[in-house]
């Protein structure tokens, strides 16, 4: 199905230049001269590259169809990652470039979400919100409080992310995947 520049919305999925992009933000403009036209930012779905593009206004794209499934993260071996569907516990497997960033967040038994563009699966989204252990950051001392610093934390899954001064190893800590912030201690 193929819609103008018109029906433009944040987050749509459309083929541009033979390219599976959803459209991060858009905007109309029309200058006192000259014709109206269309600045658009895209996101390409296999790379995850960022694209900045200006078409004339009225320009009709194809759209893709975007699906989403829950899914049971199980394990992964080192070049592949290993999902279940809890309805019918069929079990596949993904690529390790398919999983990309999403990787360092995925714990066994975990749910995830799986994205498929026109029935073709094209990555995995974490759950928002995780809870992880710490298996290794430097001590903290007596009087550090949350008004404090920040320090290094590696967490079970292997990623690193800045944690405040009063947190030790072994304490599970509720990460923001979006953005890998701390969020609060468990």
């Amino acid at each position: 199905m193929a819609i103008s520049t018109a029906d433009f919305k944040n987050g749509m999925c459309i083929m541009y230049n033979n390219k599976m992009c959803t459209i991060i933000e858009f905007q109309h403009v029309k200058p006192g001269k000259g014709g109206a036209f269309v600045r658009m930012k895209l996101r390409d779905i296999k790379t995850g590259r960022v694209l900045s593009d200006t078409v004339n206004a009225g320009v009709k794209f194809d759209t893709v169809r975007l699906e989403q499934r829950e899914m049971t993260y199980l394990y992964n071996d080192g070049s592949d990652f290993y999902f279940m569907d809890p309805n019918s516990y069929e079990q596949f497997s993904l690529p390790t470039d398919h999983v990309g960033d999403a990787a360092q967040w995925l714990k066994e038994n975990d749910p995830v979400t799986l994205e498929y563009a026109d029935g073709e699966l094209i990555g995995c989204e974490p759950q928002m919100f995780v809870e992880l252990e710490v298996t290794e950051t430097d001590p903290g001392f007596k009087g550090d409080t949350v008004q404090g610093g920040t320090k290094p934390a590696t967490l079970e899954t292997g990623a690193e992310v800045k944690v405040p001064m009063y947190v030790n190893v072994g304490d599970i800590l509720q990460i923001d995947t979006r953005d890998g912030r701390f969020v609060k201690r468990m």
